[in-house]
């Protein structure tokens, strides 16, 4: 069974969603400037790391809060 958590979602071209199906996490990146982006990774620590590298709070267009709340979004997965 593959459960689906929605991270953030501005409207439909600008998502990101993690998909978790059995050990594997799909992550599902969409924006109106790039596309889809999918990553797949085996742990949550590994997912985790990735967020950390492309979610740099010095560089997040939100408020603190807002990026707080994704970041607790993660952690839920």
């Amino acid at each position: 069974m593959i459960k689906k958590h929605t991270i953030y979602k501005k409207d439909k071209w600008n998502m990101l969603t993690v998909e978790v199906n059995g050990k594997q996490l799909i992550l599902r990146e969409i924006s109106d400037q790039w596309g889809e982006e999918c990553h797949t990774f085996l742990s949550r620590p590994e997912m985790m790391h990735w967020v950390s590298e492309r979610f740099k709070k010095e560089t997040f267009d939100g408020s603190e809060d807002e990026y707080e709340a994704m970041l607790e979004a993660f952690r839920q997965v």
